[in-house]
């Protein structure tokens, strides 16, 4: 996959739910891949901090988006095994991530992703994933 921007960003659009969420890439390269969310009210919950689940949602994205941009044509990428620390509480304005292969395959991939939380000009480490990502021939996803 090529990593342009226009690129990136129809990858992402292509996935319902990264739509839904707002998630955009904001950057890529070979194994690497930024994304930003601009934080709504439907992203909290309601103890007033950012759900979990949308902070693993856009770091798993981002790690299998990092993944598919070293796969092989005919391969996507999806996720085999996920980890996930919660650092702290996430509460601002936008949510930054950087997802990257750490170590490319021909059948699996592991990839990590760091997610901050920026409130003004502050930011703050809000979570570390972990990720095995598998490469599946299209043809036998049918």
């Amino acid at each position: 996959m090529k990593t342009d921007l226009d690129t990136l960003r129809a990858f992402f659009a292509r996935a319902p739910f990264m739509a839904d969420l707002g998630i955009e890439p904001t950057a890529g390269a070979e194994g690497r891949i930024d994304s930003a969310l601009a934080l709504q009210a439907r992203h909290y919950q309601h103890t007033g901090q950012v759900h979990a689940g949308v902070m693993v949602t856009m770091a798993d994205h981002s790690m299998g988006a990092a993944a598919q941009t070293l796969a092989s044509e005919g391969f996507v990428v999806i996720t085999a095994e996920l980890s996930v620390r919660l650092l702290r509480a996430a509460r601002g304005e936008r949510l930054l991530c950087e997802a990257r292969v750490t170590k490319p395959g021909r059948q699996i991939s592991f990839t990590e992703a760091d997610v901050w939380c920026q409130r003004g000009e502050e930011r703050v480490h809000v979570l570390r994933a972990a990720a095995t990502m598998a490469l599946v021939a299209t043809e036998r996803l049918g």
